[in-house]
């Protein structure tokens, strides 16, 4: 069968991460799902997060959701793959779409 999709090419301006479809993961795509310009998809699986620019995970408003602590590590645990530029801080995880927009954090 021959698809009618044309592959894009180019810069896109997305960045996201797939995540188990767990307990926890399933609270983290609540939390996101609540905020603008991000994508949510759930599949039998795992969840799909996608964002334009920059995806900013709040461990603080994770761990209060879950009700109990949850810091980058776990959120690694539950994260099977991402795209864009990671970077691990703390208490938030961020992505990029543009590597250069982590130059602060990575000493581009």
């Amino acid at each position: 069968m021959i698809s009618n999709k044309k592959l894009e090419k180019g810069f896109n301006n997305k960045c996201g991460v797939t995540l188990s479809d767990s307990v926890e993961g399933r609270v983290i795509a609540e939390i996101m799902a609540e905020k603008d310009g991000i994508k949510v998809t759930h599949y039998p699986a795992m969840i799909r997060i996608d964002g334009t620019e920059k995806l900013e995970f709040c461990m603080t408003e994770i761990s209060e959701a879950l009700g109990r602590e949850f810091d980058p590590y776990l959120f690694q645990v539950e994260m099977s793959t991402h795209y864009g530029r990671m970077v691990m801080l703390d208490d938030k995880i961020i992505l990029f779409a543009n590597p250069e927009d982590a130059k602060e954090y990575i000493g581009f």
